[in-house]
């Protein structure tokens, strides 16, 4: 009897023993493992972190909490800010090298000289055209127009560096965000791209070089510089399935909400966007010295202010915009430094599409296509191939199919980061998803530990890309920039891309297909890129 009940008093204590190991202890482990990034809080589907045993610790800068773009802005309702949360993250504060004078592409003196004499060649041409309007009985409306040497435009020129266009923490960003939305306009002229088609449009081509976005060159009155695209769709207008990539029209909210992608997963190879409310009329009209500008607009019979293109194919008033009567919203992009004081050259994209209704290129019927440009320059050493496969995956995600060339500044050489530009053609299917933008990943099967590490960062619940861009984007003027349907798809390309890498991974083995980019931190100041390739 005895026996019998030290038998059922074990059993008991066994039970017990095993009850708290299942649901007390092993949950706990559980969220241990995830708190040290060797769980993934993400689906099935999902690669986890890769160990901190296979990526060198990144040295970290100090904790610094990165400025709202906007000033304050509506973050969630669970627990604050996912952005501020976002940017305090340790992948988010890795500490880039002291600057020296060949990394920073523009010294404080030179970018003063240059701007001193724009002022002068200004005033000059302001001084004659106002004498010649005088003559001819013309009103002309003139603005006091003053150089500010701390102008946040300025600072953001000095900040371009071999890195990026701008630092995580630099408040120049914002203050310049801000200045966009406000500053007054002194003059509006055709984009140096728009005048070169005087006279050269070709209504027998199938890609035309301009005109459906009407972008146009706003001077401030600190002499800041803006380019200007105008509402052509509605928010919720979706891309009809029959256009091509090269016919659709150009969306002034994708050029907004791709500053802000960028912005988060850290590229910062876009220049900053800001949305803003432009009086077409006072703004535009009444500023421009340019002819041909003023001669495209008109008055609608609806009383409203509208302009067109000034390329023939489009010079029809069925194609004009319209203000409501004269106000008109768009994006508005800041300038980069002028060509003259820091030259930029323009490379076809390895991954270009084929402009015409039937032609297809090489990499669309070779898969093994990437095995060719890894042979050429300058994909066939450094971090330019990488920076394409950056690039291809931002556009994925963004779902822009016209990434026809990418430009970088000379001064960085080979080395040098690919500016995302013109990015207007994204956002404008949310239902589909072009899985060909993602050929230059899926065929070389390359991506840069920094960047994978990033995009799993945001497929968790706690950072999801799609709560971020929407606290970010809520800081815009022109708000809400993105429907919702747009913001969802953007969690479900990421599980694209990350399924993509996944594949890769299960063929060659993660030592072939994730790049390490981060070198580990030195006892001095480091002076050597942190970004080096090193397979």
């Amino acid at each position: 009897m005895m026996r019998r009940d030290r038998l059922f008093l074990a059993a008991t204590l066994t039970a017990i023993f095993s009850a708290d190991l299942y649901f007390i202890l092993l949950p706990k482990l559980r969220s241990m493992g995830q708190g040290s990034g060797y769980f993934c809080a993400c689906g099935d589907n999902n690669l986890t972190l890769p160990r901190q045993g296979g990526l060198a610790t990144p040295r970290l800068s100090n904790w610094t909490f990165v400025p709202p773009l906007y000033g304050a802005t509506s973050g969630p309702t669970d627990g604050g800010s996912k952005l501020g949360r976002l940017f305090a993250h340790p992948l988010y504060n890795i500490q880039t090298p002291v600057l020296g004078l060949e990394e920073k592409l523009l010294q404080a003196e030179q970018l003063m000289e240059y701007y001193r004499k724009k002022v002068s060649r200004w005033e000059r041409h302001m001084k004659y055209y106002s004498e010649a309007a005088a003559i001819s009985n013309m009103t002309v409306t003139e603005h006091e127009v003053t150089f500010d040497p701390d102008a946040s435009w300025l600072k953001f020129h000095l900040g371009i560096s071999r890195y990026a266009l701008y630092s995580r923490d630099d408040p120049t960003v914002p203050q310049l965000l801000k200045d966009m939305q406000s500053m007054t306009v002194v003059s509006a002229d055709y984009t140096q791209d728009e005048k070169a088609l005087k006279g050269a449009c070709d209504c027998t081509q199938v890609v035309k070089p301009s005109g459906h976005h009407l972008k146009l060159a706003l001077k401030m009155r600190n002499f800041a510089k803006a380019m200007f695209k105008p509402m052509r769709q509605q928010r919720d207008d979706v891309t009809p399935e029959d256009f091509f990539y090269f016919i659709d029209f150009q969306r002034h909210n994708a050029e907004i909400a791709a500053f802000h992608l960028d912005r988060i997963l850290d590229f910062r190879r876009v220049p900053p966007v800001a949305g803003r409310l432009v009086n077409i009329s006072a703004e535009v009209l009444q500023v421009t010295h340019n002819d041909d500008l003023r001669a495209v607009f008109f008055t609608s019979p609806a009383n409203n202010t509208c302009f067109f293109a000034k390329c023939l194919y489009v010079c029809k008033t069925e194609y004009a915009v319209c203000g409501s009567p004269d106000l008109l919203e768009g994006s508005l992009s800041a300038y980069l430094p002028g060509l003259s004081i820091a030259p930029r050259i323009s490379i076809p994209n390895p991954w270009i599409r084929s402009y015409t209704f039937t032609g297809r290129e090489e990499w669309e019927v070779n898969p093994f296509y990437c095995d060719t440009v890894k042979q050429l320059y300058p994909y066939n050493s450094g971090n330019r191939l990488l920076n394409i496969i950056d690039m291809s995956i931002f556009d994925f995600l963004t779902g822009n199919m016209d990434r026809h060339h990418y430009e970088i500044f000379t001064k960085f050489g080979d080395e040098g980061f690919l500016l995302h530009l013109d990015n207007a053609r994204g956002f404008g299917k949310h239902s589909h998803d072009e899985m060909s933008i993602l050929a230059p990943l899926s065929q070389c099967c390359m991506i840069k530990r920094s960047t994978l590490l990033r995009l799993q960062l945001l497929s968790r619940p706690e950072f999801r890309l799609s709560d971020l861009m929407r606290e970010s984007l809520q800081g815009d003027p022109l708000r809400p920039i993105l429907t919702e349907p747009h913001l969802l798809a953007l969690d479900r390309r990421l599980q694209k891309v990350l399924r993509t890498v996944q594949r890769c991974i299960r063929r060659l083995g993660e030592e072939e297909v994730i790049t390490k980019d981060f070198v580990k931190s030195t006892a001095g100041p480091q002076t050597d890129t942190d970004m080096t390739k090193a397979r």
